[in-house]
């Protein structure tokens, strides 16, 4: 079924707004707006043509509704439901649906989640509790740094005066100090990140500089591929800031699949989704940037906290390259989202594209 076109009202709409028709026996989505994508965490593309079920829960029959929507040929509205998407905490909602016009094969269902007002008046205090949360972790690190190079550089001296087979003990000494310094730099580097330096960057230039760093590195053992749209125009970004980004989700990638496997890139332009500024102006993200990996997919326990500090899938991961991805990216305006299955993890970001960007040359 192929979507309905929608305009500004459409895109401007404040709730989460879902266009389902009943297709090949199942309720459909065929159409999301802007809204719903922030809500349920996925771009369009991820949404269109997948079953309701597949990404909502709730503890009414949501078919039900629909039937008697289309049946009666009149609104159905449902209030204080309990909604879940995938693993998260239920959100109390309400419900409206409606036909669309003479098309009775569809319904717009209007999503109003009332504790997103609470969690909004929350949110100052929140950013206010997290900052200082990172400000005493940086703090902590720089600390515990000082005695560990010393405790490391006295079991070196230790060594000297032992025997091979007993400098066992010191030497894992040195290996685990070596470890806890590497954490502590990455949660200094992650607490540091200054705000971007943003001007027009050429995305698949920086796609390459990461792809060639990845392929002679830490994913020389991995085939990469790409699939870029040479007519992307400039995206308004910090280019080193972004390449760390792309580097991080490679590495991510390449770890996951320790024997080998498959990483494709690509890139494409789709004006659909838009998001909220920092000062509640509407912004635009249509270029879009997917690492997709064929490996084992993420841990189900860990899907939806994946970009949370501190929560790895990997055996003595530190949780802070994905959460380190998802500062800076936010701090672009820009919107993260990731899609995991066995066989296929897709984590996808979306730009802004540059003021009055040019459209660009073919990449070379």
């Amino acid at each position: 079924m192929t979507p309905p076109v929608t305009g500004a009202i459409w895109s401007a709409l404040p709730l989460p707004a879902l266009m389902v028709g009943y297709v090949k026996g199942q309720e459909t989505i065929v159409d999301c707006n802007p809204s719903a994508e922030q809500f349920l965490g996925l771009s369009r593309r991820g949404v269109l043509d997948r079953a309701v079920a597949q990404l909502i829960q709730m503890d009414v029959s949501l078919d039900t509704a629909l039937e008697r929507c289309r049946a009666n040929r009149a609104p159905v509205f449902i209030n204080d439901v309990h909604l879940t998407i995938g693993t998260r905490t239920p959100v109390q909602c309400s419900l409206q649906l409606a036909l669309i016009g003479d098309r009775p094969d569809l319904v717009l269902v209007l999503i109003n989640p009332r504790e997103i007002a609470g969690k909004l008046g929350q949110a100052e205090g929140i950013r206010q509790s997290a900052r200082s949360v990172i400000g005493m972790s940086q703090m902590l690190a720089h600390e515990i740094k000082n005695p560990l190079a010393g405790i490391a550089g006295a079991a070196q001296l230790l060594s000297m005066n032992l025997r091979p087979e007993d400098r066992e003990l010191t030497d894992l000494i040195v290996e685990e100090t070596q470890r806890i310094v590497k954490l502590l730099n990455q949660v200094e580097q992650f607490g540091n990140q200054r705000p971007p330096d943003c001007g027009p960057v050429n995305i698949h230039d920086v796609l390459e500089r990461a792809r060639r760093s990845a392929a002679v590195g830490f994913a020389a053992h991995m085939r990469i591929t790409d699939s870029y749209d040479p007519s992307l125009p400039p995206v308004w970004a910090d280019p080193d800031q972004l390449l760390q980004v792309f580097l991080n989700l490679l590495k991510n990638a390449a770890q996951a699949q320790p024997q080998g496997g498959r990483i494709r890139i690509k890139t494409y332009f789709e004006q659909s989704l838009r998001v909220r500024g920092g000062h509640g102006e509407e912004v635009a993200l249509p270029i879009h940037i997917e690492i997709i990996d064929d490996g084992p997919g993420l841990p189900d326990d860990i899907a939806d906290d994946i970009f949370d500090p501190f929560v790895s899938g990997r055996e003595n991961g530190t949780g802070l390259g994905l959460a380190l991805v998802s500062k800076i990216i936010s701090a672009h305006t820009g919107w993260i989202s990731v899609d995991s299955k066995p066989g296929r993890t897709v984590f996808r970001i979306s730009l802004p594209r540059a003021p009055h960007a040019s459209i660009l040359t073919e990449v070379s």
